[in-house]
């Protein structure tokens, strides 16, 4: 079974469609899920009787100011969505993973966890803490059956920069200009990967990088 959560259904009715013609046999179920709401969280993990595999893939970043020119709010924000998102999830499922007695989280970072950059100040520092919660969790789990991983992509092209920069589409596209970035089938392959390996192994991290990008600012950009 397959239990699929988040803020805009309307995205996970496509996606569970594409699941199921896909793979006849599956058992899909999407239920709305906001991670910034406790109420919404206990909700959702209320559904599942069982849990094999969690995989936290809720986050985001919120503009690009420096240090000096941040809000509170979008720190809060991003703290929230980034951190207590995963905190919260992870925490109401621990119990059914552990029953599971061969599970395994993945909690999907960012290179931003490693290495932080210029014009991230809120992000970056958010995603350390979760590289920080999901080793502590790993350490916390030693002997249980529940393996811990964290996944740590660097330019992905999805809707993050969009969202980024409140919608503005030409600043977005920049981002990925003149290079070939991760797609979100890359990163869903290392995370089926990690979660398919022997049950006696445990992939701690794994940086996933473009082959045109080395570090969180320095890409390679072809030109026409």
């Amino acid at each position: 079974d397959l239990h699929i959560g988040a803020r805009r259904i309307e995205r996970l009715d496509d996606l569970a469609a594409k699941i199921r013609a896909d793979h006849p046999e599956a058992r899909v179920t999407v239920a709305h899920l906001d991670v910034t709401d406790p109420n919404s969280v206990t909700a959702f993990c209320g559904l599942l009787e069982r849990a094999d595999v969690l995989v936290n893939n809720a986050g985001g970043a919120i503009g690009a100011d420096s240090i000096a020119e941040s809000s509170d709010a979008d720190w809060q924000a991003m703290f929230d969505m980034n951190v207590l998102g995963v905190l919260r999830v992870t925490r109401q499922l621990l119990p059914l993973l552990r029953a599971s007695r061969c599970a395994t989280v993945v909690t999907v970072g960012s290179v931003a966890a490693i290495e932080p950059y210029l014009g991230g100040g809120g992000y970056n520092a958010a995603k350390h803490a979760v590289r920080a919660l999901t080793r502590v969790l790993r350490l916390e789990l030693l002997g249980e059956p529940v393996r811990v991983c964290e996944i740590d992509p660097g330019m992905v092209e999805t809707e993050f920069s969009i969202n980024r920069f409140d919608g503005d589409v030409d600043r977005a596209a920049a981002v990925y200009a003149g290079l070939a970035p991760l797609s979100a089938a890359d990163v869903a392959d290392a995370v089926s990967w990690v979660v398919t390996r022997p049950p006696h192994v445990n992939v701690d991290s794994m940086l996933l990088l473009a082959r045109d990008q080395t570090s969180a600012q320095r890409v390679h950009r072809r030109t026409a």
